[in-house]
């Protein structure tokens, strides 16, 4: 197979990526046969993995911000160690995905400099001093971890090389992968920014996957993988030399972007079926006690060992400071959840995670195991066993749970005896 791009002269690539491109459209099949997911599971997934991507991308780039501190910036409640201006900078990417995301099924949609020029303006915040929407300056591209040198772009008629680039994904009529994988790499080759460009390439190429049907979130981004594997990352831009030249072969790029989309779609459809057996049990533990659907935001972010606070939830599950109180209060009562600290500062975590329990002892030291349900009802939440991570051994557990068992090694107790928490 050999793109269309590849034949107009500007970073030409070829080989047979068919069976790369296939597998890709079978995934898509795939995943939209399963139909449509809970409203309330498919919010959280798409908020983690935006959460991550975000967070990938921007660490890339020199911001320091954990994926818990970036989930806080996003639901409108900042931690006090982040600056204002990195959390600006968070915002603002999520701004640049939202924004690719609505102009994605424009049909007057064309790739255009004044295109490029906005996505770039929002990935940076709108920052005059890193030249938000504005071509040109010295340029150059260096590895984030040593400084070193890696690649000097073009540094006349910028806007010029950015119109061909331009111009060759409007005439390209090739797969939607080949294209997001093209336009990342001659992004990035043409550097047309002070800053930001290797953000508004991974974005760009996200663009590109909307553009071509590809929405959920297991393809439409790749920063969180790229963030996992920085030094494949950094060595697939070796193809374009030290120095720019519109006639280097970017096949080497576009064959690991491939092999990247392909990977992270496996490796999520695994965490979406394994991730989405827990949330089913956690809301049916809510349903026991008779505590609301939306309450279940709270046990996921707990369960994965996050603090709670009243802004995050609140956001989280989009009601009122009224609401949040009696919400937190019947978790707590349920014995989900213990605060932690005064006024301001207040959080709240599993119990497990808040005080030292007698019961727990080797490798299940962050769990709790309440007392037991009736054998004849779901789940309940004092059957409930609490985790700092999400695995496919948590997939098994959930299942026994469901079928009526308790999880996990515990400690046998006397009868009438207390419970470990």
């Amino acid at each position: 197979m050999r793109s269309t791009i590849s034949a107009m002269g500007i970073l030409p690539f070829n080989g047979a990526f068919a069976p790369e491109v296939t597998e890709l459209d079978r995934w898509r099949a795939q995943l939209d046969l399963r139909g449509q997911l809970l409203l309330g599971w498919a919010g959280q997934l798409r908020r983690d993995l935006q959460a991550e991507a975000i967070q990938a991308s921007t660490a890339m780039e020199g911001v320091p911000v954990t994926v818990d501190e970036v989930r806080r910036i996003l639901a409108g409640d900042r931690p006090a160690q982040v600056s204002p201006a990195d959390a600006a900078l968070v915002e603002g990417y999520r701004e640049a995905m939202t924004y690719c995301q609505r102009r994605a099924d424009d049909p007057d949609f064309a790739w255009s400099p004044e295109l490029i020029k906005a996505v770039h303006d929002r990935i940076v915040a709108g920052r005059r001093d890193h030249g938000a929407g504005r071509f040109g300056g010295p340029r150059s591209v260096s590895d984030s971890r040593t400084g070193l040198l890696l690649f000097t772009p073009p540094q006349d008629e910028v806007g010029r090389w950015v119109e061909r680039v331009c111009d060759r994904m409007n005439s390209s009529d090739e797969h939607a992968a080949l294209r997001a994988a093209w336009i990342h790499v001659a992004n990035a080759a043409v550097h047309p920014f002070k800053n930001g460009n290797g953000r508004l390439s991974r974005v760009l190429a996200s663009l590109a996957m909307y553009r071509g049907g590809f929405r959920r979130p297991e393809f439409s981004s790749l920063d969180e993988w790229w963030g996992r594997h920085l030094a494949d990352y950094y060595a697939a831009f070796r193809c374009l030399g030290r120095r720019f030249d519109s006639t280097a072969d970017v096949t080497p790029f576009v064959r690991v972007h491939l092999a990247a989309q392909l990977s992270q779609v496996r490796a999520l459809d695994l965490r979406e079926r394994t991730t989405r057996r827990i949330w089913d049990v956690l809301a049916q533990s809510a349903a026991v006690v008779g505590l609301p659907d939306r309450v279940i935001f709270a046990l996921w972010e707990t369960f994965n060992g996050r603090a709670l606070t009243r802004p995050y939830y609140a956001a989280l599950a989009d009601v009122g400071p009224t609401t949040v109180s009696q919400d937190l209060a019947a978790l707590a009562a349920a014995r989900f959840l213990a605060p932690v600290g005064r006024t301001r500062a207040r959080r709240w975590l599993a119990i497990g995670s808040c005080r030292p329990s007698r019961a727990r002892s080797g490798s299940h030291a962050d769990r709790i195991v309440p007392r037991s349900s009736p054998p004849s009802r779901p789940p309940s939440p004092r059957s409930l066993t609490f985790s700092r991570t999400v695995t496919a051994a948590d997939a098994t557990t959930a299942a026994a749970r469901t079928r009526g068992r308790t999880c996990g090694p515990t400690r046998r107790r006397s009868r009438g005896a207390r419970p470990a928490c």
